[in-house]
């Protein structure tokens, strides 16, 4: 019996082992530009540069279909040819095009941002050619760069759910799209990020992410840690889904309350990245269905509603600089599917991203008008202003 049980616990290990390793958000890859091609010193010939070696930002890729198609994890771009009498200008190197998903920076080993590619189509180069030989290099042409560089996935997406672990939030998200995530009753139950797509009846359409869960010094690396946390930086707006009734990890941690896991992520999200809190966000009180959910939820609203005051009472440990402001505070009972108040879920993200979207529009028209009254004003200054001797 012992050694059944053994295999049994081998087996389920394997099978959470195999869904962490399942999505890849970050790659190393050494990549080597091109070597410059000879010069030809009996006539001043010049040799061909080295191919450049580039990140292209392609829809439909992943970091691990990438990670297949690259053999040990290194990619060379071609040599510069070389100068002869027939042909004094050497012909340039192949360059090489690396295709990713958009979202991804790119660093040195060392960890130096290197630049990003979001828009689809969108180039990087990361490893120039050398250049080829010519009088001032001897007519010797010059090695390329060659090092490691770290291809860092932030998925782009519309809204990021935010939450510990077990609040609800891949059920949140099966619910309002045709996603499936894994969903079940004990903590970590997702342990890669998960994409879906809520639909509207008019055909729009709102990309979520459901992130694994948080955890208490998640900035520090502790449970997934910032693994995921960076994934939320590109997204328009959060969505915080919190249990009415709370949330303790396992028996060894304190239990929090609803108002004290607010408070802590509001934290953790400080502590990685403080302009997180800058960003749009919504409330949504999961689990209303449970045992004295609403007596909970009625001694918690002023509260909620005045989260400032609530943080000022709380711990310095615990209390955060800034608090984050919620456009709209929800409830929901999310597993039962409710429709009427999946309807509303959906309509209130709907209407933060638009009021988002509208908010940066005038933002950038107002920017344009400031910069076309100042070189108006610039030019009629040049035009009548007296010359200064």
């Amino acid at each position: 019996m012992v050694y059944l049980t053994k295999i049994v616990g081998y087996a389920k290990g394997l099978q959470r082992k195999y869904l962490r390793s399942g999505f890849l958000d970050s790659l190393c890859i050494n990549v080597k530009a091109g070597a410059g091609g000879m010069g030809f010193p009996k006539y001043g010939g010049v040799g061909g540069r080295g191919g450049h070696v580039y990140v292209v930002s392609t829809t439909g890729v992943s970091l691990n279909i990438l990670s297949a198609r690259v053999k040990k994890n290194k990619i060379c771009a071609g040599v510069g040819g070389n100068s002869s009498v027939k042909g004094i200008i050497g012909q340039p190197g192949t360059d090489l095009e690396i295709p990713v998903p958009p979202g991804v920076v790119v660093y040195t080993e060392e960890g130096i941002r290197l630049g990003e590619v979001d828009k689809p189509g969108s180039k990087l180069i990361v490893a120039k050619g050398g250049i080829g030989g010519c009088p001032e290099t001897g007519f010797s042409g010059q090695k390329g760069d060659h090092y490691n560089i770290v291809l860092d996935l932030k998925l782009i997406a519309d809204v990021a759910l935010v939450g510990f672990p077990n609040a609800g939030k891949s059920t949140l998200l099966s619910a309002i799209s045709k996603a499936s995530p894994k969903v079940a009753d004990y903590p970590f139950t997702t342990v890669r990020p998960h994409l879906g797509t809520v639909q509207y009846e008019d055909l729009r359409h709102i990309s979520v992410a459901d992130l694994p869960g948080l955890i208490e010094g998640a900035h520090v690396n502790i449970g997934m840690g910032h693994k995921f946390l960076k994934h939320v930086e590109r997204t328009k707006l959060l969505m915080f889904v919190v249990d009415i009734q709370g949330f303790r990890l396992s028996q060894l941690h304190t239990m929090r309350n609803c108002l004290e896991t607010i408070v802590l992520l509001n934290k953790e999200l400080e502590l990685y990245k403080p302009d997180l809190l800058d960003m749009p966000a919504i409330l949504l009180i999961n689990k209303m269905d449970t045992e004295n959910a609403k007596d909970i939820y009625r001694d918690i609203k002023p509260m909620l509603e005045n989260l400032p005051k609530f943080v000022s009472q709380c711990p310095d440990k615990f209390k955060p600089e800034k608090v984050m402001k919620f456009n709209d505070i929800l409830t929901a009972s999310v597993a039962l599917k409710n429709k009427e108040e999946l309807h509303t879920i959906k309509e209130c993200i709907r209407y933060q991203i638009d009021k988002t979207v509208e908010k940066q529009i005038l933002e950038i028209q107002d920017d344009f008008t400031d910069r076309k009254l100042i070189e108006k004003l610039q030019k009629e200054n040049r035009r009548h202003a007296p010359t200064l001797l």
